[in-house]
């Protein structure tokens, strides 16, 4: 069993999300304690597709995060590196164009995508910088961006708490219901190291976007920022 290290590997990274793509939304479910699926809907307002609307879901693993676009009548393409994590969509959902790419080289031409989103998986592409500007490259003019990302707890005792969790607590948790229980100690180092909310939307100002603005979801320890590429 895989597990990635900080500086990001995409090789790593993508062994570690083959060797847990069958239970992987499972997982997210109980690690979560459900609140993965609120954070989803709140997604999908957030990104508002609209029929024929081209949309790109990066990090997309096996499309759960893509249904909610399809369904609103939008054409989303779900896109990862994790070829393990695209057959298993590809066998749940056989009819969505499942690609496979990686965020700092995406395999699409320029100014194709209404909007481009990406849910907890920016913080595992190894150059942030480069896919931020990647996916602005693949975006129309007056298109939008949203990014759902863990990020930092606003209340400091329930910061605490949080990261009491995420160190202890997760780790064993995963240990019960996860096939590479390792892969989910990264996860919470890549939490704990990642930028604050602030920091990333500074990010996303100098990769071109503008009218960055972001929104904390439970109590901060996930933030939704978006942007647009202007016309």
């Amino acid at each position: 069993m895989t597990r990635a290290s900080l500086d990001k590997q995409p090789h790593e990274v993508a062994s570690m999300f083959d060797d847990v793509a069958a239970n992987y939304d499972l997982t997210n479910d109980v690690l979560s304690l459900g609140q993965d699926r609120r954070w989803r809907k709140e997604v999908a307002r957030a990104v508002d597709a609209r029929p024929a609307q081209k949309i790109l879901d990066l990090a997309a693993g096996t499309a759960t995060s893509s249904q909610p676009f399809a369904r609103a009548g939008a054409y989303v393409v779900p896109c990862d590196f994790s070829l393990g994590m695209l057959k298993v969509g590809k066998k749940r959902h056989p009819w969505m164009p499942f690609t496979a790419g990686d965020g700092m080289r995406l395999p699409f031409k320029d100014d194709v995508f209404d909007a481009v989103t990406i849910s907890f998986g920016l913080r595992n592409i190894q150059d942030t910088e480069q896919a931020l500007r990647e996916l602005y490259r693949v975006t129309k003019p007056g298109g939008r961006i949203v990014i759902c990302e863990f990020s930092h707890a606003t209340w400091a005792p329930f910061r605490t708490v949080y990261e009491e969790y995420l160190m202890r607590a997760l780790p064993s948790v995963a240990r019960a219901v996860s096939s590479n229980p390792d892969a989910y100690v990264y996860l919470a180092e890549s939490i704990q190291s990642w930028p604050d909310q602030p920091t990333l939307a500074g990010l996303l100002r100098e990769a071109g976007w503008s009218d960055v603005a972001w929104r904390n979801l439970t109590g901060g320890i996930v933030a939704l920022h978006r942007g647009f590429k202007a016309e």
